[in-house]
């Protein structure tokens, strides 16, 4: 039975987008046979033990401190995460690693790899220097962000075989001179085991919300500049005109949250505007259930263009409406008019528009509904997409077969 060692920035017990994909992941392939664990770098920063059980998966961690100026504490950080990859393979001895983004684990699990024997199977998520500009952190063209972009290739270059999670950044690494057969992409999709039957909807917690009889536009996720949350508060007021018991319900937090409540505390719309605040994993299904359209007004960027989120697929799975802004990581899960509705980004009056025709005309939503779920179901189920890696490790343990056949 096959071994695979994860390589990972950080993990459950942690709630990320990162670690549920980092989950689904595990848990299909357990599910197909393989035998798989995960080890995490410095940056997973929940206390635990060193082997650490998480809903039924186990993931080594490593220890230490990485300090110096940018550049030597970013190394110093990859050979500690390296040293503990070899560490636990005298523990449970894997027959590949399979390294997630960012380029520090792809690196670590490089050095790791040599020192053991075994091939490395790089997956990126997203460009971690795209990500730092987007997410306000970083600036492009800086000297961090080439160094990151440069270790990212050069990653990507010494891999046994690449995945990435979507056309854009497929086509990007082509773009830089890597040969389209070397990449897998395996798309973002949902754990279709994990939803049942959608919830009702709560009339009482609608109460407390002050939310009406609706319709209500909703939001779940992290508050990103990127997200372009601020563009969906500024069409509130146009929406209102058109929809005039419209609600916007905003359920998370993150770094925009207080310029996201002050703009809406201004906003001629602020009576129909409610903030949540995060709320636990297990009751984000009430929440979904409240509303009527969710929207994903993101930004048009670097990152927007190449990278697909996850969250328009998790309201498909629960059979919700989607409109979202047409940017490129959109465009490769959302048809426009038969999956979601697509408007144009930066735009709060194209998404105003979008959401009154969405709320204005309700005869085609069941079909939409419909669509939605039977796209991730098909294209998007972990159960099935999980498959993708198999043929993957196949390759690459096929070839390190016939290398040792060789060198016999």
């Amino acid at each position: 039975m096959t071994r695979v060692l994860h390589v990972l920035d950080h993990s459950l017990p942690l709630h990320s987008g990162y670690t549920f994909r980092t989950r689904a992941i595990l848990t299909a392939q357990a599910a197909m046979g393989l035998e798989v664990r995960g080890i995490t770098g410095l940056r997973h920063t929940a206390e635990g033990p060193d082997v650490e059980q998480a809903e039924g998966l186990t993931f080594y961690r490593t220890r230490g401190n990485a300090s110096g100026p940018v550049g030597l504490r970013e190394w110093r950080e990859i050979n500690l995460l390296a040293d503990a990859i070899v560490a636990s393979a005298q523990d449970w001895q894997p027959d590949l690693l399979h390294a997630h983004s960012p380029a520090l684990c792809g690196k670590a699990a490089l050095i790791a790899g040599k020192r053991l024997g075994i091939p490395v199977v790089y997956e990126i998520r997203a460009f971690w220097e795209d990500a730092a500009v987007s997410n306000g952190t970083g600036h492009e063209g800086n000297v961090k962000y080439r160094l990151t972009r440069a270790l990212e290739s050069h990653v990507v270059s010494q891999a046994d075989a690449v995945v990435t999670i979507c056309q854009g950044l497929k086509a990007d690494l082509i773009g830089r001179g890597t040969a389209a057969d070397k990449i897998t992409v395996s798309p973002n999709g949902v754990d279709l085991s994990l939803f049942g039957e959608p919830v009702a909807r709560d009339p009482a917690l609608a109460e407390q919300l002050g939310l009406g009889a609706g319709p209500v536009v909703g939001f779940i996720g992290s508050f990103y500049d990127y997200e372009g949350l601020d563009d969906l508060i500024e069409a509130m007021p146009l929406l209102i005109q058109r929809v005039p018991a419209a609600k916007l319900l905003l359920v998370g937090g993150g770094p925009m949250e207080a310029a996201l409540r002050a703009q809406a505390e201004a906003s001629p719309a602020s009576a129909a505007i409610r903030f949540v605040g995060r709320v636990p994993h297990s009751e984000v299904e009430k929440y979904y259930a409240l509303v009527d359209v969710m929207a994903y007004p993101r930004k048009r960027s670097r990152l927007t263009d190449l990278v697909t989120p996850l969250k328009p697929l998790e309201a498909m799975a629960q059979r919700q409406l989607v409109a979202a802004s047409d940017v490129g990581g959109h465009r490769e899960l959302i048809t426009d008019g038969v999956t979601g509705t697509l408007f144009a980004p930066d735009d709060p009056a194209a998404c105003a528009d979008a959401l009154a025709a969405l709320l204005g005309d309700r005869s085609g939503w069941e079909a939409r509904r419909d669509a939605g779920y039977a796209h991730v179901q098909t294209s998007h189920d972990w159960a099935r997409n999980v498959y993708r890696y198999q043929d993957v490790y196949h390759l690459v343990l096929s070839r390190l077969v016939d290398c040792r056949r060789s060198a016999a």
